[in-house]
């Protein structure tokens, strides 16, 4: 085992000494009810299985047959979510099939930053998280349950499952993926269209027929964004089926494989004898592999604070050192865009999980010695899935990659460190995703140029007077202020001045999420402006250095001078009404830093 690896989970597992033992007495005590349906009253159980088939009454009767809660993010809007439709008949029968009963349980919210990006819909994005937890609880509160089925992919749906399932940490939980779609327009012709028409060089039908082609059926996004990323630390956490991440919905292999799931649950509850609640699954070094690989993928910054929240509900304190220096020690071993061109089917192609797994594993880099919903040993997950006369096995996968320019090898990685860099300085603490950064722009000292909306900088840019080398300050974007919403459409234009010459980079209290493209941008700044972070006393032209090499972020104005500023004030009244926006207040006003997971909780 790599020493910083170790030494890492050392401080962690002591560090959350007092708050993980809390925890785990909190699920043994739910655990010693047994979640017995028997210990419902007669019209507490009748209320739970009235709209049952009498054949389903008579199992849920008898407490031996353990009943399956599906808890599914289905809506038929969005792609990713768009294959769940079926799932839920499809699992009961499976469930019906091994002696066990299924109930879906509940619904959970599921929005697409894709569609909302730069709308205001976008700032209650990442409080929907909070939402998704507490759909679960709900979902699961009425007791009738021995293990549950979560079944979603995108940005803030998996860690809002996540964070729900430690909530019910007693009962034994499996994660179902629905896959990405298949491959259509190439993401580097995507963002040529993209820059194009920011220009003012393609009309708006050029673009819309881009996007289509790009986003063009069912399934996941094919961009290593948070969606991918979610399903990356999720395998290697032992929640998935191994293999399960990455196959494409609606094609026999991913039906064989949520049958696999709905059986595999069963074989995790109370009544089977070999009792595996995912309260105690999930444990300091499970949290320590998830992060680990989020750094050798380059994932999505996203996850450097739903990391922090899935932790926390399950009594576990991680915070950005630990991201750190975990990350001097974790190199990058996959380049998928917008790392690099290849996107997600491509990277499956190479070799996908059991590749990267396995050389992660002959690193020393994951603990082998977890438990998983397929066993003890993380090393299950070298093998891959595969349809043999219609049936599903399991072979061992590749010994190595099938595309060293895609999935490299621990021995001659893309570089000897993670993809995120934490970043620190005057105007607090950022995260950097530099996997996707050539070396020469990840270093830049420039003037400020300073935005308190989002929407004021494309009028800027068209208008010619970001032409210059700048620091772009985006504030008033954090998680108290608006709720913290992607700022993705900066990033274009950005793109277009560092392709036309200009040394340019962004600084903002906002989130980017795993699209986070070839602009140097530190983000996450904690404390954000509205709470009295530096970021509030920034002005035009401040000269600011960013080193996504060294982790630098410095305002380079003298202190004294900083001391007799006066924070600019920024009326935000615009951003708390309208759209549903005013339905969140209580959770906005009550959301901790990026650092500490932007948790209501």
């Amino acid at each position: 085992m790599n020493s910083t690896i170790q030494a890492v989970t050392n401080r962690i597992i002591a560090r959350s000494k007092i708050t993980r033992n809390a925890y785990l007495k909190k699920i043994e005590q739910a655990m010693s009810k047994k979640v017995a349906r028997a210990s419902l009253s007669c019209s507490n159980l009748a209320h739970g299985f009235a709209a049952c088939c009498s054949s389903d009454k008579d199992d849920l009767k008898n407490i031996l047959k353990s009943n399956i809660g599906i808890i599914s993010s289905y809506n038929d809007m969005l792609s990713a979510h768009r294959p769940y439709e079926f799932y839920t008949e499809q699992i009961k029968k499976e469930l019906r099939e091994v002696g066990a009963i299924g109930q879906m349980a509940g619904g959970v919210p599921a929005m697409c930053d894709g569609v909302t990006q730069g709308e205001p819909g976008m700032e209650i994005s990442l409080m929907s998280r909070d939402i998704i937890s507490m759909s679960v609880a709900i979902a699961l509160s009425h007791n009738m349950f021995d293990g549950a089925l979560y079944l979603g992919i995108c940005d803030k749906i998996v860690p809002g499952l996540f964070v729900g399932s430690m909530a019910f940490g007693h009962l034994p939980a499996i994660f179902i993926p629905a896959g990405p779609m298949p491959s259509g327009l190439s993401n580097k012709e995507k963002v040529r269209i993209r820059q194009l028409y920011s220009e003012g060089k393609a009309t708006r039908e050029d673009l819309l027929e881009s996007e289509s082609a790009s986003y063009h059926t069912s399934g996941t996004c094919t961009f290593y964004g948070t969606a991918n990323s979610n399903q990356m630390v999720i395998e290697l956490m032992g929640l998935h089926l191994p293999g399960a991440a990455f196959v494409h919905p609606e094609t026999t292999l991913r039906f064989e494989l949520t049958n696999a799931a709905a059986r595999q649950i069963t074989r995790l509850t109370e009544q089977s004898g070999n009792y595996m609640p995912v309260g105690k699954m999930v444990d300091e070094r499970v949290i320590v592999n998830g992060l680990v690989a989020l750094l050798a993928t380059g994932g999505s910054t996203n996850l450097t604070m739903h990391l922090v929240a899935m932790a926390k509900a399950a009594g576990i304190i991680i915070n950005w050192d630990d991201i750190s220096d975990l990350s001097e020690v974790v190199p990058l071993l996959c380049k998928i865009y917008p790392n690099g061109p290849a996107d997600i089917n491509y990277f499956q192609a190479a070799g996908g999980t059991s590749v990267l797994i396995r050389e992660l594993l002959a690193g020393g880099l994951l603990h082998e010695d977890v438990e998983t919903v397929v066993g003890r040993g993380l090393s299950r997950y070298t093998k891959e899935p595969i349809l043999e006369n219609g049936k599903l096995i399991y072979r061992d996968g590749p010994l190595k990659s099938l595309d060293d320019k895609v999935i490299a090898s621990f021995d001659k990685p893309f570089n000897s460190h993670g993809g995120l860099k934490v970043m620190s300085g005057n105007l607090g603490r950022a995260v950097m995703k530099t996997s996707a950064i050539e070396p020469d722009h990840q270093i830049i000292e420039a003037p400020a140029v300073v935005f308190n909306s989002q929407y004021d900088l494309d009028a800027d840019f068209k208008a010619g007077k970001l032409d210059k080398n700048c620091v772009v300050v985006v504030r008033y974007q954090g998680p108290k202020a608006i709720g913290m919403p992607e700022l993705h459409k900066l990033i274009t234009p950005l793109g277009v001045l560092q392709d036309r010459g200009y040394k340019v980079a962004l600084l903002t209290d906002g989130r980017l999420s795993g699209a986070s493209g070839k602009v140097p941008a530190a983000i996450h700044v904690t404390p954000e402006a509205y709470i009295g972070g530096l970021l509030n006393k920034v002005q035009d032209g401040d000269i600011i250095r960013v080193n996504g090499q060294s982790g630098e972020m410095t305002l380079l104005v003298d202190p004294k001078e900083l001391a007799t500023r006066i924070p600019e004030k920024f009326n935000l009244t615009d951003s708390y009404h309208g759209f549903g926006r005013e339905l969140f207040s209580v959770i906005r006003e009550n959301l901790a830093s990026a650092e500490e997971g932007a948790v209501s909780f």
